[in-house]
């Protein structure tokens, strides 16, 4: 993007949108405008700095973390400089909407947010600065506020649709926002930072977090092999055993140590508790999984080393569930769970256990629970073959909040016996500067960008050879340049004068999708040329259809 003219970086994820830039922007606002209003949205703009106390009510001016960016003005009162505007509209619903005849409503506007990520990256993709679109809906009850949520769901592929870009809908865990029904829509891309689940033989799809692995259709084979100290000088992985070993990684079982706190009104620790997961030594554990386990689902952090030796007599790489020196929680990973003469750490450097069995060598587990990612080849929740991988990139959210807000802010109307109820809300997201790089991931080669028609900055590019030197050349660029105008294509036309190597190198880079070439040869000849971004040659057109043909084009 910005070899081809498009930002300029001011700062640590921190971009200015340059002309060319910013028209894709605009592109993709106006396709989402269109369908938020089709879809009954209303529009509204809310503030960029939004008071603290708003936050403060609903808890998210501690819960959001360093991500949150805080001022204070000059009276020394705090603000925020706003990520996403839950508290701000939930606060105008509150005053607005008294009654359930106001119900239900949708409002929405597309603007600046700013997340101050620890480490931004790749480029718009993860900046600190961004412009997103969010929608938020209110409706009398829970049946309402799912109807609402369908129908954004439907707006959101109608406008991914638009945009022309291949992605899939996939369920998806709430996060930070919070909520009982969530949908990721995610761009397909090869360099995408998501991992997304989805089974090819149906419509089964979900983002990493949330896919469910499910327990083993087998039963627990009975032990085969006797419990066995056994020496694994410097070994401290499940790889290093098992190539020591000589046994396949899926035979090791991996320990993971939490710790969870109990604090007093100062919010000083007066309990701590250890927990111990076990999951299979090539299978990673997931921490959003993880926090819904009872116990752990009020908050965990891993535990110290000094924790860890404390209770196992051990550091981390020979830690085992076989006699610890103090208590902890067991929670096995399902897999783990049907396990038998499986390999762990004897919690002593050097050595671990070969042959463990559950009941035999060690009690059954305190819980057992879906504690890992999926990996290709699992079976699929919805029972219609197994689950293969792919990446993506995140370019819009829809989330079913309940009355998570309402509640907190105490947003109610009064419902038709005149008592009043807390509003049902939904919000929804697209990320308007992300998806532009989302689309070139997708749609890219050597030379540059790849766009699709409906958000190129450009949608037709006619380059003129010699235009200084020819009136004819011209004389024909300017006439096909005004009917193309006046027939509503988005048309540039290159009068720069450039060479025509250099100049079709900086239109393969910029990634205008149709080219139309005309030289003094061809039209001498009656021939222009006409070249798609991913044709890999020119097609020859009479010069006469070459108005009528580029249309045909468009229309295909």
């Amino acid at each position: 993007m910005t070899r081809a003219g498009m930002i300029k970086k001011l700062g640590a994820g921190i971009y200015s949108y340059m002309p060319m830039g910013l028209r894709v922007i605009r592109k993709v606002e106006a396709i989402v405008r269109e369908e938020m209003n089709r879809a009954g949205a209303v529009e509204l703009l809310m503030p960029v700095v939004q008071p603290a106390e708003f936050w403060q009510e609903t808890g998210r001016w501690e819960k959001m973390g360093p991500e949150l960016m805080r001022v204070k003005d000059r009276h020394d009162r705090d603000f925020i400089i706003q990520p996403t505007s839950e508290e701000v509209v939930t606060d105008i619903a509150r005053q607005e909407l008294r009654s359930y005849k106001q119900l239900p409503r949708n409002l929405y506007h597309i603007q600046t947010k700013f997340r101050d990520e620890r480490r931004p990256r790749f480029g718009v993709m993860r900046s600190r600065e961004f412009i997103m679109k969010d929608a938020y809906s209110f409706d009398r009850d829970a049946a309402g506020a799912k109807a609402s949520y369908e129908n954004m769901a439907r707006a959101y592929r109608r406008i991914f649709d638009r945009f022309g870009l291949t992605y899939r809908a996939v369920a998806a865990d709430s996060g930070a926002i919070g909520g009982d029904l969530s949908e990721e829509f995610q761009v397909i891309a090869a360099t995408g930072e998501d991992a997304i689940v989805y089974c090819p033989g149906s419509d089964y799809a979900a983002n990493m977090e949330k896919a469910e692995a499910l327990a083993p259709q087998r039963p627990r084979p009975a032990a085969g092999q006797a419990l066995v100290k056994t020496p694994t000088p410097s070994r401290s992985t499940c790889r290093e055993v098992a190539e020591l070993l000589k046994v396949p990684l899926a035979g090791t079982v991996k320990s993971l140590v939490l710790a969870t706190d109990d604090l007093n009104e100062l919010g000083e620790i007066v309990k701590t508790q250890v927990w111990l997961l076990l999951v299979r030594g090539d299978h990673d554990m997931n921490e959003i999984k993880v926090g819904k386990v009872a116990g752990l689902d009020a908050g965990f952090r891993f535990a110290t080393v000094a924790e860890i030796v404390d209770h196992f007599g051990a550091p981390p790489g020979y830690l085992g569930p076989i006699g610890p020196r103090k208590p902890v929680r067991i929670v096995a990973d399902r897999e783990v769970a049907v396990m038998a003469d499986w390999i762990c750490g004897a919690n002593e450097v050097d050595f671990h256990f070969t042959g463990v069995n559950w009941g035999r060598d060690l009690p059954e587990p305190d819980a057992v629970a879906d504690l890992r990612n999926i990996v290709e080849g699992d079976l699929s929740p919805d029972g219609k073959g197994t689950l293969a991988i792919e990446r993506g990139i995140e370019v819009g959210h829809v989330f079913f909040l309940g009355t998570k807000y309402s509640q907190a802010m105490n947003a109610t109307f009064l419902d038709e016996g005149g008592k009043p109820q807390h509003m049902q809300m939904g919000c929804y997201g697209i990320g308007i500067t992300r998806l532009p790089a989302a689309a070139i991931e997708q749609n890219h080669d050597e030379r540059g960008i790849i766009w699709p028609d409906a958000i190129a900055p450009f949608t037709v590019v006619i380059c003129p050879i010699g235009m200084d030197r020819s009136a004819d050349v011209k004389r024909a660029a300017e006439q096909l340049h005004d009917e193309l105008q006046a027939s509503g294509v988005d048309v540039m036309l290159d009068d720069r004068g450039e060479r025509p190597g250099a100049m079709f190198a900086d239109w393969e880079l910029i990634g205008v999708p149709h080219r139309v070439v005309i030289s003094d040869r061809g039209l001498k000849e009656g021939q222009l040329e006409y070249q798609h971004r991913r044709d890999a040659a020119a097609t020859k057109v009479p010069a006469a259809d070459i108005f009528s043909f580029v249309k045909e084009r468009l229309r295909a």
